[in-house]
């Protein structure tokens, strides 16, 4: 039943992408602020509410967690689109921030896990793939 995962993903991107705009706009920028990152939060946000799980049991909790685990994928590759080229020639300010954005975030990610109640459950492969 992926078109669950769909609906639910589609339903978090509008509501992202409004929060975004009108975030944009009550900071006085004519743009989306953060539309698509408030989108994966909320997705992630819904998806671990205990009131959504009977929800996504079974065949619909598959579509679910298929583009719940797709949609990180989705944003990387909607970033990496974004123009690299001016950032550079934004100077060096620029570059520093891209570059302490990502130490930062490869630095949390042990202090997220750490913080975490209970430890990650291995991944289960199909029998008979190898």
């Amino acid at each position: 039943m992926i078109v669950y995962g769909v609906a639910l993903l589609s339903a978090c991107l509008v509501i992202g992408l409004f929060l975004g705009e009108l975030l944009g706009t009550l900071i006085g920028v004519e743009a989306n602020v953060g539309g698509v990152g408030i989108a994966m939060l909320l997705l992630i946000l819904v998806c671990n509410l205990p009131w959504f799980r009977p929800l996504a049991e079974g065949a619909p909790g598959t579509g679910i967690s298929f583009w719940s685990g797709m949609y990180i994928p989705i944003v990387v590759a909607m970033a990496a689109r974004q123009n690299v080229v001016a950032a550079l020639d934004g100077g060096l300010l620029a570059i520093a921030a891209g570059v302490a954005a990502v130490v930062a975030s490869f630095a949390l990610v042990p202090v997220i896990s750490r913080l975490s109640k209970r430890p990650a459950e291995p991944l289960k492969t199909p029998e008979g793939a190898d």
